[in-house]
């Protein structure tokens, strides 16, 4: 006899609601799931809060900070949008990475949030070589600027 097939609830990346056949109110289901991505597909958010914002656009997202409050009890490190529903949370996964427009540069997600740092200035030696530590500085700015690494 064949095994019977056995779905999952949810899609094993970002927690999507799955359908099932039969369902009433497909709809919603699919709604829901499209919210999700919604805020989530342009990689951003508006940066890390441990206070719900009182005005948010719908779209807009954040990074849960820690000693959170208000509808973000209970959410620290997980991404709260903010959707016509009222906020949805999604549990990041290792590797997610998500630009923090405040500060303009890419957090990313291993076992909490974090920054990339900026590698040290080269300082010291018998000999001064200006130029080669000038470019090096001007290398350093660019990647700042692009939001690759962060001096924060």
């Amino acid at each position: 006899m064949p095994e019977l097939l056995s779905y999952s609830t949810a899609t094993p990346c970002l927690g999507l609601p799955m359908l099932f056949a039969g369902q009433a109110q497909k709809e919603t289901t699919v709604n829901e799931a499209l919210v999700t991505l919604d805020f989530l597909l342009p990689g951003a958010v508006e940066g890390i809060t441990s206070i719900p914002p009182t005005d948010p656009e719908v779209g807009m997202a954040w990074i849960v900070g820690p000693d959170a409050t208000g509808a973000f009890v209970g959410e620290v490190d997980r991404i709260g949008g903010w959707t016509q529903g009222g906020w949805r949370f999604v549990q990041p996964r290792q590797g997610m990475r998500l630009l923090d427009r405040t500060i303009n540069a890419y957090r990313y997600y291993s076992d909490g949030w974090s920054l990339v740092a900026a590698p040290l200035l080269a300082t010291g030696g018998s000999t001064v070589d200006i130029e080669a530590r000038s470019c090096l500085a001007a290398l350093l700015t660019a990647l700042e600027e692009i939001g690759i690494i962060s001096s924060t």
